[in-house]
């Protein structure tokens, strides 16, 4: 059973529909590449799904634990490269909560989370992923 469909809508515009919630999202081609960039890029969305996948592993494991993340945030920023266009690096910068305490055990497992989240390890190796932590 399909678990998305999508539609082209004409002028580099698409739009994905989430069949169980009904939810969509459109996105456009960035300027750099012929589009309008008014919405989220394929490869924007590949990066915003790698950092909520990220921080969606590390409630996870932090709800497990009773490890208190809320207010979590993630800077990303992608890098792309030419020849072919792809994706070369994503930066993914996380904050954590101010004035919540982390022992380095906790933090060493809600870091394992972060790198071991099902996005990350389907992204190909040569797409570096460079995380840092703000504690």
């Amino acid at each position: 059973m399909a678990t998305i469909q999508s539609v082209y809508k004409g002028n580099l515009r698409t739009s994905a529909q989430h069949l169980a919630s009904g939810n969509s999202i459109i996105t456009d081609a960035p300027v750099d590449n012929n589009g309008k960039g008014e919405a989220f890029s394929p490869t924007d969305l590949v990066c915003a799904a790698l950092g909520s996948c990220m921080m969606t592993i590390m409630g996870i494991v932090a709800n497990r634990s009773n490890i208190d993340i809320e207010g979590m945030e993630i800077e990303i920023t992608k890098v792309m490269a030419a020849e072919p266009r792809r994706i070369s690096e994503v930066l993914l910068n996380f904050t954590m909560p101010a004035g919540k305490a982390y022992t380095a055990k906790e933090k060493a497992m809600l870091e394992n989370a972060a790198h071991t989240c099902p996005v990350a390890l389907s992204l190909h190796p040569d797409i570096k992923q460079t995380v840092s932590f703000t504690y």
